[in-house]
């Protein structure tokens, strides 16, 4: 009987990437006409079972995550959505592989190593990476992140931070602050419209200054204790903060800890995301809950659909704790 040829033999005799093999047998753009002919002709001889390429579903996904994110505070909450997205794929029998990617890389060179038929990009992404990415023309869904334009999958951000801000207010705070990392991303700038809006329709009229982004450095535990450090330094510090995700008010429960400001009492605090350490800490963490694995099984879903639907929103949903 004889043996299949594989991709990487054509790629192996082709002289090329398994990635550019990939893009010539399936008429994608990327390559110049004369590699694009080599490989073909390659195929040919060696007797490549063209027949495979009439089924043009998606086998194989890459997800793509920043280097920014795959760090122990982030992975707590791209984890679980990883794992969902792996389940979604294994019961399609679709491959999984998984890719993080940064500024200095070469990115086109990456995913095409994967040769993956379907990218999923998780998180923020740059936009230069993301022109990168778009130039592959390959079937596209954005996770926790939106482009104009593009297909996108998110937590409902702006309603979620609308939702902590207003049980924040009717719990009699005054002086509600919101801390951020970055507002260059999506999630971000969503929960601090989210915030503002609350608080415009409840006629709360609140000083700039209890709107804080941590500076950027590279430890981001310090980088939010400054943040933290500037809020409390106000005449009028804050009796509440709203941070914009777990891990930042976890940071924020353990540096009132070391300065003896007492939670909730003197300062209260929340977070978003629901992340499984958020109910352990003491005092366990009011925040919004997201559903990672319905997060991950739609964005599956809708990667293998046809549709043209630009943004999903997914439900979040108020979990109060003893923090706030």
């Amino acid at each position: 009987m004889l043996k299949a040829v594989r991709v990487r033999d054509i790629a192996q005799k082709s002289g090329v990437s398994v990635g550019a093999v990939s893009l010539a047998l399936n008429n994608r753009p990327g390559l110049s006409d004369e590699t694009r002919q080599r490989i073909m002709q390659t195929a040919k001889e060696l007797g490549y079972d063209f027949s495979r390429l009439q089924d043009s579903k998606i086998k194989k996904i890459l997800f793509i995550l920043h280097r920014q994110h795959n760090t122990t505070n982030a992975m707590s909450f791209y984890s679980p959505l990883l794992l969902s997205v792996e389940n979604a794929c294994s019961g399609r029998s679709i491959a999984l592989s998984f890719l993080v990617i940064g500024p200095t890389d070469n990115i086109q060179q990456q995913v095409l190593q994967h040769a993956p038929d379907a990218l999923l990009c998780v998180g923020f992404i740059e936009p230069e990476i993301m022109a990168e990415i778009r130039q592959m023309s390959l079937p596209l869904v954005l996770v926790d992140h939106a482009i104009p334009g593009m297909r996108s999958i998110n937590p409902d951000n702006y309603q979620g931070s609308m939702l902590v801000t207003k049980h924040l207010i009717e719990r009699g705070y005054k002086r509600i602050a919101f801390m951020a990392s970055s507002l260059a991303h999506y999630s971000i700038r969503q929960r601090e419209r989210g915030y503002r809006q609350a608080l415009f329709e409840a006629g709360m009229l609140m000083s700039p200054d209890y709107e804080v982004t941590a500076p950027s450095l590279t430890e981001l535990t310090q980088s939010l204790e400054y943040a933290l450090d500037e809020l409390m330094a106000l005449p009028e510090p804050p009796d509440a903060l709203f941070c914009y995700n777990d891990a930042a008010a976890i940071v924020a429960l353990n540096y009132c800890q070391s300065k003896g400001i007492r939670v909730p009492e003197d300062l209260a605090i929340a977070g978003f995301d629901d992340i499984e350490l958020a109910g352990h800490v003491n005092p366990a963490l009011t925040t919004l809950a997201i559903d990672r694995i319905t997060l991950g099984k739609r964005a599956v879903e809708m990667l293998l659909s046809s549709s043209e639907s630009e943004n999903e929103l997914l439900p979040v949903k108020l979990i109060v704790r003893t923090s706030a």
